[in-house]
């Protein structure tokens, strides 16, 4: 054999050597993401959250395409949750609808943020920007998952959080009251009484409504509010202050 011919079957065995490390490589990526979720998978079900969140970063850093790309995000979320940083996880778990909204792990994700921002929502006598946050996230979940069996808790969840938006309005027309300054308790009483009718707050609301009215002798307008009292409240705790109210008009 010719020297010119031991170099071509050299460079021959060279060119299939690579070949064959270059299918080795893609076959090891491939698994290598599999291992990495697998291994982020079981320290987070360990509760071991900080190698967790770092294998599921190296996932989206590193595989933003592969197949666990969505189980990172969620998990990401996931550890956020647990930890109680309920801000980044309302962010991380919205993130999955906005990134993968084909994902399984939607609607879980859509119902959790609506409980982050119900999490740190302030009592009444507070912001209620969180509290309108939740409310929000749970209408959006609804309205994806209309007959989800998870749409009637997230209906519970509205209404008790629009009871606490209500009760806001409570606590500023007693104080109102205290300063004696009733005009500016009407307005509060009514913004329960128009924006928050499904609220535990509508019947007091309307009973403290009636009573200031006949203080400031508006005996028409008094009137007016007992005929809407009894036409919105269908089962009445003050119905004996009303009537008692009514007799003495």
């Amino acid at each position: 054999m010719s020297y010119r011919c031991t170099i071509s079957v050299c460079n021959l065995i060279a060119l299939v050597i690579l070949a064959s490390c270059s299918s080795s490589d893609g076959a090891s990526a491939k698994k290598s993401v599999d291992e990495i979720f697998e291994a982020g998978k079981k320290s987070f079900d360990d509760g071991n959250y900080l190698d967790a969140q770092a294998q599921f970063d190296v996932i989206k850093l590193q595989y933003p395409a592969s197949q666990y790309a969505d189980d990172a995000q969620y998990y990401t979320a996931e550890i956020n949750f647990e930890r109680g940083e309920f801000i980044m996880a309302a962010f991380n778990y919205n993130q999955v609808r906005r990134s993968y909204p084909s994902s399984e792990y939607v609607r879980e994700s859509m119902f959790k943020a609506a409980q982050c921002y119900e999490k740190i929502a302030l009592p009444a006598d507070r912001d209620q920007e969180n509290t309108r946050k939740a409310i929000q996230a749970y209408t959006d979940f609804q309205s994806l998952f209309v007959r989800d069996s998870l749409s009637l808790e997230a209906a519970k969840h509205i209404r008790d959080l629009r009871d606490r938006l209500a009760e806001r309005f409570w606590l500023v027309a007693d104080h109102y009251l205290l300063t004696l300054s009733r005009k500016a308790t009407l307005i509060q009483l009514d913004a329960i009484i128009d924006e928050y009718p499904d609220t535990k707050w509508l019947e007091p609301a309307l009973v403290k409504k009636i009573e200031l009215l006949v203080e400031l002798k508006k005996t028409d307008d008094a009137r007016a509010a007992i005929a809407t009292y009894r036409r919105l409240i269908k089962q009445p705790q003050q119905q004996t202050v009303v009537d008692a109210i009514e007799r003495g008009l």
